[in-house]
């Protein structure tokens, strides 16, 4: 068995103080280093947001973050300006280990959202994940980061889908919990087969 551990953007605008603040976001980091000794492949993922991205409310006349409007991919959770390209917001928290063995920026197309590490928002633009994992022979994967809800659970169910073994690791996660999003995440991820720890 082949295992890695992906962290989920475990960066400064998802921690205490960042423009997408998780509570708690940045106690999870201490947890996250210290799980990283038991994986021979770690894997960090970034949102990688240019300028004006289209999950931003600021490019929505009139909305409001967590307002949420209708892509060519489906319904849009708009947020606020978070992880641009090169600012301080999208860097990895400070504390955080970054000697894994490869980074995967996400995000990073102005027109489309990217929670999962391994899809865009329209479930069909692959990052380039599930083609790394599965040439280094990568058959289970445990998840850490930010947020539970969103990014965590969207990788998580993607993994699944993608036919590994997958296992959220809650002690290094944190969620945001919007209008019910963490306990609904929960239920889809043990539906899935996914092992919900914690």
């Amino acid at each position: 068995m082949a295992s890695a551990l992906i962290v989920i953007d475990v960066q400064n605008d998802f921690c205490p103080g960042g423009a997408l603040a998780v509570p708690e976001g940045d106690a999870i980091v201490e947890v996250i280093n210290d799980r990283m000794a038991s994986f021979e492949t770690v894997v960090l993922t970034q949102d990688w947001h240019p300028a004006g991205h289209s999950s931003f409310a600021t490019s929505h006349a009139g909305k409001q973050p967590l307002d949420s409007i209708d892509m060519p991919y489906g319904p849009q959770i708009l947020w606020p300006d978070h992880c641009v390209q090169g600012s301080d917001g999208a860097a990895f928290h400070k504390d955080l280990r970054t000697d894994g063995d490869l980074i995967i920026r996400k995000g990073f197309r102005a027109g489309i959202d990217s929670y999962s590490a391994f899809f865009e928002n329209d479930q069909t633009t692959p990052t380039g994940l599930d083609g790394y994992l599965k040439s280094r022979g990568i058959t289970d994967l445990t998840l850490v980061g930010l947020a539970t809800d969103f990014c965590v659970a969207f990788s998580a169910l993607d993994a699944r889908a993608c036919g590994y073994g997958v296992t959220v690791d809650l002690a290094a996660c944190r969620g945001i919990d919007l209008d019910g999003s963490l306990g609904a995440a929960l239920h889809k991820m043990r539906t899935a087969d996914v092992s919900v720890l914690g």
